[in-house]
């Protein structure tokens, strides 16, 4: 008998369906894998299940037993914890406050909060994951990306009386973690899962999900396509149940060889985290950075972008020199970033995407330089739509309302609605589907084809290889070497990071 059976879950959002009819079952000791491009309806099936939305038709049991799951209370009395995609945080609380949200606090005599249980226990659930290294005292807002997304997930294993966790539900969990962390969250799945209990996974890196997972369901355009054994299915049969089609090639090939010309160099840089570097991208080039985690790699663009502090001997784009003057001067000159965070750092969610798209050139799109024309801008944003093979209803559609795929895709629009020379980007496919991942590459392919150098930052390995021409080492904020990615395999590429490998500069 099933742990968790949902049948007939639909739910349709001002007419548009988003479930149809999907149907999804979940064994006791299993880790299960929920997989669809973004838009496919993965996050609103969890956020049914977690008593957040209510679905317009759902057939729930839980081992054997009719549920109606009506409130997120009610999911937890049920033993459901959730681990969702968006980073829910309250920057101003401490480590410990955020894994005790929605909970209630410990008390003494009934009335103070006990500060040290607090804090202990929170110790104790991010020792489940072996977090030694934070404190929970420390506030929210002093961690790095990744560091909460483990509080986060952390929170997850916080042991509470009379509730016990039967199935943790987790959404993109390692979109920000580092490899390191990411298998120290497996082990903890797996013990779950040797413990009896069960893990709904959600994640859109197919290697993770084929070495972690045992079953799979696939959603595509809200219906459930096919659920089965991973043992059975290759991943190639996996990305053409999702997709609907076989996708011949991860990565497109580039249609030409990278200029001789030098499009952007810089010597000496020194900024805050990074030792001094320079390093020089030439037309049509990619340019990778790798490294482990905290090496530089956020540092460096943003000191290339002007949002950080920083001093060169010489900075030089499409051969004349240029003088830093912070991100405004950047998107003027040249140089375009898509940043890490789409949600937090790219997008103004409540806004239209024609704004959004518009937003970092206003002026060009302007009357006289004063007066905005919505019309004109409309019609831009729409043209670099199609461009970007963004799916929307209309530029008017506020960025908040698309899937995360199409979100960064606006964010590339943006990038790009002022032809940019340097494009630099940071984690651009994070917590990005396969199909949306081949437009993206397709994108970045047509603007190096057009001349546009690239800088790429990405802990995706194959990514880094199958994109780039070459790649830049950086360890302890120092560049340590540059190679052709060109026949470079994954396991040279992270001895190189770690310093264990040195090659001949390319």
């Amino acid at each position: 008998m099933p742990f968790l059976a949902l049948n007939n879950i639909s739910k349709a959002y001002a007419g548009v369906p988003a479930l149809r009819s999907a149907t999804l079952s979940i064994e006791p000791a299993e880790i299960h894998a929920l997989m669809g491009e973004n838009g496919a309806g993965k996050s609103t099936l969890i956020k049914i299940l977690a008593g957040v939305v209510a679905p317009d038709t759902a057939g729930i049991e839980i081992e054997g037993r009719p549920t109606t799951i009506d409130s997120p209370a009610t999911a937890h009395r049920l033993g459901l914890r959730f681990i969702h995609q968006e980073m829910n945080v309250v920057p101003a609380l401490s480590v410990a406050e955020n894994i005790f949200i929605g909970r209630r606090y410990p008390k003494r005599f009934g009335i103070l909060v006990d500060w040290a249980k607090l804090e202990a226990t929170a110790r104790q659930a991010l020792e489940t994951l072996g977090i030694t290294h934070i404190d929970p005292r420390t506030r929210m807002a002093r961690l790095s990306m990744g560091d909460q997304m483990l509080v986060r997930i952390s929170s997850a294993f916080l042991s509470e009386p009379g509730a016990p966790a039967r199935l943790y539900v987790m959404d993109e969990p390692t979109a920000a973690l580092t490899a390191e962390e990411s298998e120290r969250l497996f082990r903890v799945l797996r013990q779950i899962r040797a413990d009896g209990g069960s893990v709904l996974y959600v994640s859109h890196r197919l290697d993770e999900v084929m070495a972690l997972c045992d079953r799979a369901t696939v959603l595509r355009d809200g219906k459930s396509i096919d659920s089965g054994s991973l043992s059975e299915i290759t991943h190639d049969d996996l990305v053409a149940m999702m997709i609907g089609r076989k996708v011949e090639e991860a990565y497109p090939k580039p249609a030409a060889a990278p200029s001789s010309e030098v499009a952007f160099e810089v010597e000496n840089l020194r900024a805050e985290g990074l030792k001094p570097l320079s390093l020089s991208v030439r037309k049509g080039e990619i340019l990778g950075i790798a490294g482990l985690a905290g090496a530089g790699q956020r540092e460096l663009l943003r000191a290339l972008f002007g949002d950080l502090p920083m001093s060169a001997s010489a900075i030089r784009l499409g051969g004349e020199t240029y003088r830093p003057g912070g991100p405004r001067r950047a998107w003027q000159k040249g140089i375009a970033y898509v940043p890490r965070e789409r949600r937090s750092e790219g997008l103004v969610l409540t806004r239209p995407i024609y704004e959004n798209v518009t937003l970092a050139h206003l002026t060009d799109r302007s009357i006289a330089g004063t007066l905005l024309n919505p019309r004109h801008e409309r019609q831009f944003a729409a043209a670099l739509g199609e461009s970007v093979k963004l799916k929307a209803r209309s530029p008017d559609q506020r960025a908040l309302e698309l899937s995360g795929g199409n979100q960064q895709k606006v964010v590339f629009a943006k990038a790009l609605s002022g032809n940019p020379k340097l494009l630099l980007l940071d984690e651009p496919t994070r917590g990005v589907d396969v199909g949306a991942k081949f437009d993206i590459y397709t994108i970045i392919r047509d603007m190096t084809a057009k001349g546009m150098a690239v800088v790429l930052v990405s802990s995706d390995l194959p990514e880094l290889i199958g994109m780039c021409d070459r790649i830049a080492i950086l360890r302890d904020g120092a560049i340590t070497e540059t190679v052709d990615a060109h026949g470079l395999t994954e396991e040279d590429l992270i001895n190189r990071c770690y310093g264990r490998a040195t090659g001949v500069a390319a």
